[in-house]
């Protein structure tokens, strides 16, 4: 019996789930994201329909711009802890088939399946996802995990597609790198500037060339998955988070000193109290600023020694605050505490 391995990627999710909450949505364009208010500055699109896509709508589009590109849509605000319920729905579901589940996210796992007709055993799961919880789902299977996930986009909406060693070139060889899980656009761009521009062309390069050009490890790295390789394991109990974080995008930008601190604090005390949640001690300190052109940088200090205590990490991040110039309208703060 062979072992295979399934994406699952739930279609829409965001604002699927809204639509399931109010069914006068059904065919309406839905647009979730920030507040749900398209007049704020600074709120960005978390989710849109497929009605709301078919006017060029997509994630990470500030508000406005999707009013304009389709102002017939429903505005809607995120709702975390809705969305944790649906996803849980789903996950539960899945392990209820008796097959092991790796969630990635809210709307998307990786499952494991021994079966000699993954597409059946794929119907079944998208079958028992829609009865269960009324969610659509796609489904991606691959011989790994950077198969199945890739195949998933080929999938949707609402369908199920395969990508193995078999039809790996066919299907992905002429596609351009950054096609790859993995690859973003900074790396595709270094990999054109090597000629190497497409799918085939990363997995015939000789990777130690670049190893060379990237680093013994991610030159390689960066061959193999031009070639479709990746691994199989199904880890279905997290490993321990390393550290804990809170940031905050805020509606004005912030220019008083005194008020800067204050919003360090809060942050600082919210990402002690988080870690401190585990019973484990802070280790680390880093704080992030993003100006209002968009500038980011982040700094970090290890403490003199691991604290339990909040106004410790408080204090760190204060400390560690200083090391910006601030002569910038600041857009965004963000702190993280780090565990043993």
């Amino acid at each position: 019996m062979a072992s295979w391995i399934m994406h699952v990627d739930l279609d829409q999710f965001l604002a699927a789930v809204e639509k399931r909450r109010d069914p006068a949505l059904r065919a309406i364009p839905v647009i979730v994201g920030g507040e749900g208010d398209p007049s704020r500055p600074r709120q960005v699109v978390a989710c849109a329909s497929y009605e709301a896509r078919a006017h060029g709508v997509h994630a990470g589009m500030p508000l406005r711009t999707a009013q304009r590109k389709c102002p017939e849509a429903v505005f809607l605000p995120s709702d975390t802890a809705t969305y944790e319920e649906a996803s849980a729905e789903v996950m539960n579901t899945i392990r209820a088939l008796d097959l092991p589940v790796e969630v990635l996210g809210w709307d998307e796992a990786f499952v494991g399946a021994d079966t000699e007709d993954p597409f059946a055993t794929a119907g079944r799961v998208r079958e028992a996802i829609m009865a269960n919880t009324s969610l659509s789902s796609s489904i991606g299977i691959g011989d790994n995990k950077l198969r199945a996930k890739l195949a998933t986009g080929f999938a949707k909406p609402a369908g199920v597609f395969q990508l193995t060693a078999e039809n790996w070139m066919p299907v992905m060889g002429d596609r351009p790198t950054e096609a790859l899980w993995g690859i973003g656009r900074k790396t595709a761009q270094k990999l054109a500037d090597l000629g190497l521009t497409t799918v085939g062309a990363l997995a015939a390069a000789d990777r130690w060339e670049l190893a060379e050009r990237f680093g013994p490890t991610t030159g390689p790295w960066l061959v193999a998955l031009g070639r479709g390789l990746g691994g199989r394991e199904i880890i279905t109990v997290p490993p321990p988070a390393r550290s804990h974080s809170q940031s905050r995008t805020y509606p004005h930008d912030l220019t008083d000193l005194a008020d800067i601190e204050l919003r360090t604090s809060e942050l600082a005390r919210g990402a002690a109290a988080e870690a401190l949640g585990e019973d484990r001690a802070i280790i680390r300190v880093a704080v992030t600023v993003r100006t209002s052109t968009f500038y980011t940088r982040t700094h970090a200090r290890k403490l003199p020694q691991p604290t339990r205590d909040p106004a410790e990490v408080e204090r760190a991040a204060l400390e560690i605050l200083k090391l910006f110039p601030l002569d910038r309208p600041i857009r965004l703060l963000g702190v993280r505490a780090e565990m043993e």
